[in-house]
């Protein structure tokens, strides 16, 4: 993602702070938006194997670009932090404004 990337999820946006121990997304359940870590580090638990992320990642974008809508991960926090939290009504029309925005959440 760009800087104007991030600024327009921002301006959208809230932050939520998360305790070490929490689930933030449960595999299965609908996407109902994203989050971008800014600070702490998070776990993720996915079919394709585990992956620790920290600050600057994205974390639930597939199930918002996804046929399905539904979470293939679990999402577990590590250690206490705060994450930017964008609900899916603002990423859809975020990427209606910028087509190039859903291929960059999408780490393409």
């Amino acid at each position: 993602m760009t800087e104007e990337d991030l600024r327009k999820l921002r301006a959208v946006g809230s932050e939520v702070e998360f305790a070490a121990g929490k689930v933030l997304i449960e595999r299965g359940q609908p996407g109902t938006g994203l989050f971008v870590v800014l600070d702490g580090s998070l776990v993720v638990e996915a079919p394709e194997g585990t992956r620790e992320v920290g600050p600057g990642d994205v974390l639930g974008e597939r199930a918002l670009l996804s046929a399905a809508g539904t979470r293939t991960a679990r999402v577990r926090a590590l250690t206490d932090g705060v994450a930017l939290a964008v609900d899916r009504a603002d990423v859809d029309r975020l990427c209606a404004e910028d087509a190039g925005l859903a291929e960059r959440l999408a780490g393409r």
